[in-house]
């Protein structure tokens, strides 16, 4: 797992893991980066299944409760498909615009 500290949050990018096993290690390490906005890199995964991105539903309502925002990066689920806990975007600069609009909001008690 690669962890990149940026401006207001901090990237996270799995290394060549199942799903199910970044999940796991993202969850045992959580407390490494709980009171931060996180943004989490899925576009290596091209097949990830709704099912997989589900795994992150705990530490995605752990953030929203601390004020903090936890977006996955996929292109292969639609956040459609996915309860209203888990936020995904399609790239980066998404992910970057989506935090900066939650501080924003945040700050101004929204």
């Amino acid at each position: 797992m690669k962890i990149s500290e940026k401006e207001n949050y901090i990237l996270i990018e799995p290394l060549e893991a199942p799903v199910v096993d970044f999940v796991s290690l993202l969850t045992q390490r959580h407390t490494e980066f709980e009171n931060n906005n996180v943004a989490v890199n899925l576009l290596a995964y091209h097949q990830i299944q709704k099912e997989e991105v589900m795994g992150f539903l705990e530490i995605a309502t752990t953030h929203q409760m601390n004020n903090k925002s936890f977006v996955l990066i996929s292109n292969a689920v639609t956040i459609d498909e996915l309860p209203e806990e888990i936020v995904v975007v399609p790239s980066l600069r998404e992910a970057e615009d989506l935090i900066q609009m939650d501080e924003i909001q945040r700050d101004l008690g929204v």
